[in-house]
């Protein structure tokens, strides 16, 4: 039987949603449906507002160590509840269970933990020269969140807004939003005060731009695409409001002539398959050495070949489902068009991968002789599918990785980290994996360019949500 949710979490309680119109959730495995949520409105979105704007004062003057006591509570409730979460997540996004508890509930269980330290030890105050630096907290956070890692990213937004003594509004994807209500669950249940975290369900034109329009919000902290980012950025332009984005990617993953190319390809694969390709990181153009791209295609359609789809709650595979309907149709246009420009296509495809007609499975799909200005090596697909483009110098390799309207991520492989990093110093984008390095929680993660504005996790994550306040005195 589908989950309903009937209502919406302001001030401090669940209130019955005023419309009957409900959105769908669908089981990203077979496609029935998983659940029903409001479809708020522009009225409950402003009461929302108006509820984290009338329990700012009081939350901001609590100390950081009552507010990191609430965040401690919120994590070891993410970690009692972490089974049931995973389970949630992976039908809502496909996510296969077994990646998903570490991922989709482990990272967020970390960031909620982390900025409840980091309320603690934070230098809240600094004496410059005549004057004393003093910071504080930006005021109502609108946190709208997109669905890929949802629990992730509101925890990215929401624990170090808390943290750092603001109140938020969070409006988290209608596509995967059953977490959110679980989250809002825990968070009612630790007794967090009343207003100071509110949660609307609804569309992005209609309750998200409500939050980022109104008069009370001070800040907007969006993830998602770079198109509704762009939509973002000008309603809260309006009132001069800060605006932190996390918008999309093409990270390319510079392969050296002198790597192990087994490892670089195998890794290189799975980094970009990660959560079926529904990663705004994701190292999507494997940039290699043309003398080597026969070795590079064997290597890489082996890998592949280990990733068959399956369904994410039953099956052992690594590689699960598409979101929804949408996407999948998304992904198998964007292969349909590398094929009409000419790339040359070693793997998978665009129809529906044998024995799984039902639920939104995309083939793993590798195109090579990628050149760098076709639309499958400049567009974030999302998808499971790698493009490997061939360079013949490594200035050649440098300007394919940057020519880009993003610049979010990437990676380099090298037989030295000494080289691979001198490599990565020339890459613009927010982060570089040097030789497969590993995702750091507490590292600033975020973008140049068009793939956003703005830090998130660690301390720099927890700075956007600050404002610095100088006090000159003799």
């Amino acid at each position: 039987m589908a989950i309903v949710r009937d209502s919406l979490y302001i001030n401090g309680e669940w209130v019955k949603a005023q419309s009957s119109e409900t959105l769908e959730v669908t089981t990203s495995g077979t496609g029935e449906l998983y659940a029903t949520i409001p479809a708020g409105t522009v009225a409950e979105a402003n009461r929302a507002v108006d509820a984290a704007a009338a329990a700012f004062s009081a939350w901001a003057a609590t100390s950081p160590k009552e507010r990191g006591e609430f965040l401690t509570r919120i994590s070891e409730k993410l970690a009692e509840r972490s089974d049931e979460i995973a389970l949630t997540i992976a039908n809502e996004v496909g996510m296969p269970l077994m990646l998903a508890k570490g991922i989709q509930v482990g990272l967020p269980t970390l960031t909620f933990a982390d900025n409840a330290q980091r309320a603690n030890d934070f230098v809240w105050e600094e004496e410059v020269g005549s004057s004393t630096l003093v910071r504080e907290p930006v005021g109502v956070v609108a946190a709208i969140t997109p669905w890929n890692y949802p629990l992730h990213q509101i925890a990215n937004k929401v624990a170090a807004s808390l943290a750092a003594g603001c109140t938020v509004v969070l409006k988290p994807s209608e596509v995967a939003p059953i977490n959110a209500f679980l989250l809002a669950d825990i968070i009612h249940e630790v007794g967090l005060p009343k207003g100071v975290f509110n949660m609307i369900t609804g569309l992005g034109p209609v309750v998200g731009e409500a939050i980022v329009a109104h008069p009370k919000t001070d800040m907007v902290s969006f993830t998602g695409s770079t198109r509704a980012g762009k939509r973002v950025m000008q309603i809260a332009a309006e009132m001069v409001k800060r605006v932190s984005l996390e918008l999309g990617g093409k990270s390319a993953n510079i392969i050296l002539e002198d790597a192990d190319l087994a490892k670089a390809v195998g890794d290189g694969v799975f980094k970009s398959y990660l959560n079926s390709g529904q990663t705004c990181s994701a190292l999507t153009r494997m940039v290699v050495p043309r003398s080597r791209l026969a070795e590079v295609e064997d290597l890489a359609v082996a890998a592949a070949s280990g990733l068959t789809p399956a369904d994410p709650i039953t099956g052992s595979s690594l590689l699960g489902p598409l979101v929804s309907g949408a996407q999948q149709q998304r992904v198998r246009d964007y292969i349909n068009k590398g094929i009409d420009e000419g790339a040359r296509i070693i793997c998978g495809g665009a129809a529906a991968p044998e024995g799984l007609e039902q639920g939104y499975y995309v083939a793993p799909t590798i195109f090579s002789d990628v050149r760098n200005d076709m639309t499958i090596a400049q567009e974030e697909i999302f998808g499971p599918v790698l493009s490997i483009i061939p360079y013949d110098t490594e200035e050649e390799a440098i300007a394919i990785a940057n020519d880009s309207a993003y610049g979010l991520a990437g990676g380099v492989w090298a037989g030295t980290d000494e080289k691979a990093f001198e490599v990565a110093r020339k890459i613009r984008t927010g982060q570089v994996e040097i030789n497969g390095g590993a995702f750091n929680v507490v590292a600033p993660f975020g973008g140049y360019k068009q793939s956003g504005i703005g830090r998130e996790l660690g301390q720099y994550g927890f700075e956007e949500f600050l404002e610095v306040k100088a006090i000159q005195h003799n």
